[in-house]
């Protein structure tokens, strides 16, 4: 047997139907849907649509919060940098930094900042500089003789953009609110 005489078992695979190829393919005018109008177009808009009666996905309760100002930290674990340690990615004698870590494809991008993770033992002395780490994380990187040093994420872009918005109120003589005073 040869690899251009292969061939599926009888039976066990069927062709395609070719639809709306006339009425003598047995499926040619309306393609097998049966109707005129609303239903035999796509995207049809009755899907949810329940006779009038409220429909289900608004019979359920609203539920959970997507805070749109968060930062969105890339994750680090301490296995992961151990890893590259091993492998020679990077030099435990440099300081390390976001910019660092994806000059060296530790990480891919920094996005938001990057987050120190405990998961697996570090035994190469580091000097890190991260948004964000865990206490675990911390205390792995010190046990091992390295020093983490955390700095302030940079602020999300929807976060400044609604930030510029206020201090542009504020210019046109609009009400400062209240709890805001304390934050310049």
């Amino acid at each position: 047997m040869k690899l251009n005489q292969l061939r599926p078992k009888a039976g066990s695979t069927k062709r395609k139907m070719r639809v709306g190829r006339g009425i003598g393919s047995g499926k040619g005018k309306t393609s097998g849907r049966g109707v005129k109008g609303q239903k035999a177009r796509t995207g049809v808009s009755l899907n949810g649509f329940e006779g009038g009666q409220m429909p289900l996905y608004r019979r359920m309760p609203k539920s959970g919060f997507k805070n749109i100002f968060a930062n969105d930290y890339i994750e680090l674990t301490t296995g992961r940098l151990q890893e590259a340690i091993d492998s020679k990615l990077i030099d435990p004698k440099n300081a390390l930094d976001a910019e660092a870590l994806v000059k060296a494809k530790v990480i891919r991008r920094k996005r938001d900042g990057v987050k120190l993770l405990f998961k697996g033992d570090i035994k190469g002395k580091l000097q890190l500089t991260v948004s964000a780490a865990t206490k675990g994380a911390i205390a792995a990187v010190e046990k091992a003789g390295g020093k983490v040093t955390i700095i302030a994420p940079a602020p999300s872009k929807l976060a400044t953009a609604a930030r510029a918005g206020r201090k542009q109120k504020e210019a046109k003589g609009g009400k400062k609110p209240e709890g805001e005073a304390a934050e310049e």
